[in-house]
C-alpha cells in the first residue's frame, strides 16, 4: 500500500499560479519550515517528512480552519489507487458531464436529448465505479476488514453540444460547469463523455492539461509536432467543426489529413492514424490527468463515432486493466492517454441492421495503444505547479 500526501488538497491549492498567491509564504512564516520543503510537500514530491514538521503543518491547518484536530494527521494522507476503477472510486465526489443536443429548429429545451451511445457509456462507468470493474468480492478478501473505496457524492451535469445553441452559449455553459468543478473543495473527479463534437467541456479538460487556449484551432501550426495535444480528431465533412486545440480538419500546414478519424503522435515525433468512422476500422480515446496531491482527477472517454463509443463501453467493462498504470507519472502528476483501434471481426463487416444502434454488447477486435511517454512529456510543464 502506498500513500499520497494531501496538503495541497486540504488547502485548496491549485496549479494555476494566478489563483494561489502567497500559499507557500504563509506556511513558511507560520511553521518556520524551509520554502523548498513546503513546495515539495504541496507537490507530493517529498520522500519523507519529520514528525516535527508534520506537527507544525497540523497546527497551521487547525489554526486556519482547514481541518479539525481529530482529523489530523490522518487527513493529510490518502491511499494511492492500484487500478483504473479504484482511481475513480477513491474520489469523494464524482461528476459526469454529458453533451445535450436538440433539433436546431426547435426553440424548446424540453426536446433536448442525450445520444444512445453516450448513455451506454455512462452506464458502464457507473457500473465500473460501483463494482470496481466486477472485482468487489476479490477486493473484499484483500481488504480484510478495510473499508472499500466508494463515491460519496455523485453528480451529473449537462452542457450544450456544439451547433445546438450559439457558440457563446455553448462555451459559457461548459465554462461554468468546469469552473464550478475546479472551485469545489475536496477530493473530486470529473468524467467527460464524448468528443469535442458533442461535449465542449472535453476541450476545457484537454486545454488545461496541455497548457493551451481552449476553442482555438491549431490547424495552421507549421508542423504536427507543434500541436499542443499529442492526439488529434480529424472531423468528418458532415460533423460540426467547432474550433478546438484537439480537433480540426488538418494536422498542420505541412501535414494534411484527409481521412476523418483519430491520429496520435509516436515516440519519434511522427503521427499515425488510429481509425475512423467505419465498421471495419473505428477508434476511441481514453485520457485522464490525475493530480494526486490535489485529489483531482479529470477524464475524457470518447469514441470517434457512436459505434466506437459503445465499443469503448464494452472495452472498459472487460479490459480496464489496459488503461493502467498511467502512461506518464512524475511525482504528483499522472497522465493516462490511450487510443483504442477497433477492427471488425470479419473483413467487410458493416452495420446493416437498424437495431445495431440498440446493441450494448457489440463485438470488435480492440487494440489499446498507450501514447508514448515522450509525446506526453514534450507537452507538459505548462501550468502544473
Amino acid at each position: 500500500m502506498r500513500y499520497a500526501f494531501r496538503l495541497a488538497e486540504l488547502l485548496g491549492h491549485t496549479p494555476d499560479r494566478r489563483k494561489r498567491p502567497g500559499t507557500i509564504k504563509a506556511i513558511v512564516e507560520y511553521t518556520g519550515l524551509d520554502r523548498h520543503q513546503v513546495a515539495a510537500l504541496l507537490k507530493n514530491e517529498a520522500k519523507y517528512i519529520p514528525i516535527e514538521a508534520l506537527s507544525r503543518l497540523c497546527d497551521y491547518l487547525i489554526e486556519h480552519g482547514y481541518a479539525r484536530p481529530e482529523e489530523l494527521p490522518g487527513a493529510l494522507f490518502a491511499v494511492t489507487p492500484e487500478n483504473f476503477w479504484e482511481m475513480i472510486a477513491r474520489r469523494n465526489r464524482l461528476e459526469m458531464c454529458v453533451g445535450v443536443r436538440k433539433p436546431p429548429d426547435d426553440d424548446s429545451p424540453d426536446t433536448a436529448w442525450i445520444v444512445a451511445s453516450d448513455s451506454v457509456l455512462a452506464g458502464e462507468v457507473l457500473n465500473g465505479v460501483s463494482t470496481l470493474g466486477g472485482t468487489v468480492k476479490a477486493s473484499s478478501k484483500r481488504a480484510a476488514g478495510r473499508e472499500l473505496p466508494h463515491i460519496e457524492h455523485l453528480r451529473q451535469t449537462l452542457v450544450w453540444s456544439p451547433g445546438t445553441m450559439s457558440n457563446e452559449q455553448v462555451h459559457e455553459r461548459s465554462q461554468t460547469v468546469y469552473d464550478e468543478f475546479s472551485e469545489m473543495n475536496g477530493d473530486k473527479a470529473m468524467i467527460c463523455l464524448g468528443s469535442v463534437k458533442s461535449n465542449p467541456t472535453v476541450e476545457l479538460v484537454l486545454a488545461n492539461a496541455f497548457g493551451c487556449d481552449p476553442f482555438v484551432s491549431q490547424d495552421n501550426v507549421e508542423k504536427a509536432s507543434d500541436r499542443s495535444c499529442p492526439f488529434f480528431l480529424r472531423y468528418r465533412d458532415r460533423d460540426p467543426h467547432p474550433p478546438a486545440c484537439s480537433a480540426g480538419t488538418q494536422l498542420s500546414k505541412k501535414d494534411k489529413s484527409d481521412e476523418p478519424g483519430l491520429y496520435y503522435e509516436t515516440a519519434d515525433g511522427t503521427w499515425a492514424f488510429a481509425g475512423g468512422a467505419t465498421a471495419s476500422r473505428d477508434a476511441a480515446l481514453v485520457f485522464y490527468i490525475f493530480r494526486e496531491s490535489l485529489g483531482r482527477l479529470e477524464m475524457v472517454l470518447s469514441g470517434f463515432s457512436g459505434r466506437a463509443t459503445r465499443l469503448l463501453a464494452r472495452t472498459l467493462a472487460h479490459r480496464a486493466e489496459d488503461f493502467w498504470p498511467p502512461t506518464f507519472h512524475e511525482n504528483y502528476l499522472q497522465v493516462g492517454a490511450y487510443l483504442v483501434k477497433y477492427e471488425a471481426q470479419e473483413d467487410g463487416e458493416a452495420e446493416t441492421n437498424s437495431l445495431d444502434v440498440l446493441a450494448t454488447d457489440q463485438m470488435a477486435n480492440a487494440t489499446v495503444i498507450p501514447l508514448p511517454t515522450e509525446a506526453i512529456a514534450r507537452r507538459l510543464g505548462k501550468g502544473h505547479f
